[in-house]
């Protein structure tokens, strides 16, 4: 059945509205939040967690290889996600028990991007030091070394 279009349709045409509003996938969990009950991050941007292991996750076909992926806890709920470590040796600058900042990979409606399976999350900062910055090689790895020296006035 086709909408009306009269010149005194509106009444009718905002109960059509009403019936069909939420008739599409996925529309009634946007309008009311229900996808932050499911998600990892709790509908933040980026979160904080401790690196538990390193993992190779192989792609989808039909390409092929794998990706350098890390196991993270996230301090804010203690659930266990996987995140990829983006750039050529990036690996390198993370280890087990490191603190990283996961954000989400930017695949629209919140799923896996690409060819890489489940994975939806990257790594961007290892112990407060973005991870750019490090495969360039700059900025200290360690916190310690972070942090500005303690002295001077007493």
């Amino acid at each position: 059945m086709k909408k009306t279009r009269g010149l005194f349709a509106g009444i009718k045409l905002s109960e059509r509205r009403k019936k069909f509003k939420y008739a599409r996938r996925g529309s009634r969990e946007q309008a009311f939040g229900i996808w932050k009950k499911f998600d990892p991050l709790e509908g933040a941007p980026a979160a904080r967690g401790i690196v538990l292991q390193k993992k190779p996750v192989e792609r989808k076909s039909p390409n092929s290889g794998l990706i350098k992926c890390v196991v993270v806890q996230l301090v804010k709920n203690g659930k266990t996600v996987t995140a990829f470590v983006p750039g050529s040796g990036g690996i390198k600058h993370v280890d087990e028990h490191n603190e990283v900042i996961i954000e989400r990979v930017g695949a629209p409606q919140r799923v896996a991007k690409g060819d890489i399976p489940g994975v939806k999350f990257k790594v961007i900062k290892v112990n407060g030091v973005a991870l750019s910055e490090l495969m360039k090689g700059k900025g200290p790895k360690t916190q310690a070394a972070a942090a500005p020296a303690a002295g001077g006035k007493k």
